[in-house]
């Protein structure tokens, strides 16, 4: 009996470092997305942190609600992108023992 749960304790605690594991990498995996024809662009890391952000100088002068529409819909494309990645790197580790939207 004990030899099953040390199996699954041991188990668990290798999920657990190669999880740790995958977010140290997903620190220095980049994302590039762009909306608006490329006029704006967003570099994100695999762990949602933005890294890079560039506006090309036409927006600057446009209508302020069109570039806050614009920001908006590009954060949440960047973040979307960098969900998926590190969902499916955890995915890898875990082989189905851990509930979907957990990371």
């Amino acid at each position: 009996m004990f030899g099953k749960l040390g199996d699954m304790l041991g188990k668990l605690q290798e999920i657990k470092q190669k999880i740790a594991e995958i977010k140290a990498q997903m620190d220095t995996t980049l994302i590039d997305v762009s909306v608006a024809s490329g006029d704006i662009k967003i570099t994100i890391n695999g762990n949602r942190k933005i890294q890079k952000l560039s506006i090309d100088p036409a927006l600057q002068h446009g209508s302020k609600e069109e570039l806050e529409r614009l920001l908006t819909e590009t954060f949440n494309k960047a973040v979307e992108e960098a969900d998926k990645l590190t969902e499916g790197e955890m995915k890898k580790v875990a082989g189905g023992m851990l509930p979907p939207g957990l990371f």
